[in-house]
């Protein structure tokens, strides 16, 4: 999760909502992707953390399916990501500071708990999730002035 807070923190010095992703291979420990949101620099609404290190271990890996990964992220998955971490087969996520207006894990529609759901992984809340809540905090209190 350390390194997801650091793109996090990155994410953030760009103007970024602090939100930050790694991709595993806990069989050898190999980082596959990291990255922060990327929403405005890109001007693309799904260029969230989860979403382009997934793209990019896809890509690296000539797969559309990424079983046997850990995916860490520093704050709850919206359901887009969620979707996108089903459709991957990830079979765990680790993750930060819940969200409650857009998380769609634990929050929201839930969605690994809906019956037509395809691929659930193990999902572990509140890794870090005093660091990764008061970084959000702090970023948009700045915003708020």
């Amino acid at each position: 999760m350390a390194l997801a807070l650091e793109e996090a923190r990155a994410a953030a010095a760009r103007g970024e909502t602090p939100v930050g992703a790694v991709l595993s291979d806990p069989a050898t420990g190999a980082i596959l992707a990291r990255d922060g949101n990327r929403v405005r620099e890109r001007s693309d609404p799904t260029a969230h953390a989860e979403i382009l290190v997934i793209r990019a271990a896809c890509a690296a890996r000539g797969s559309e399916r990424l079983p046997g990964l850990d995916l860490h992220v520093t704050l709850e998955p919206c359901p887009l990501c969620a979707a996108a971490i089903g459709a991957a087969r990830i079979a765990r996520l680790y993750y930060g500071a819940s969200d409650p207006k857009s998380g769609g894990v634990e929050q929201g529609p839930r969605v690994f708990s809906h019956p037509q759901c395809h691929h659930r992984p193990d999902i572990y809340p509140g890794i870090a999730e005093a660091e990764s809540a008061a970084l959000l905090r702090a970023f948009f209190a700045a915003r708020r002035g």
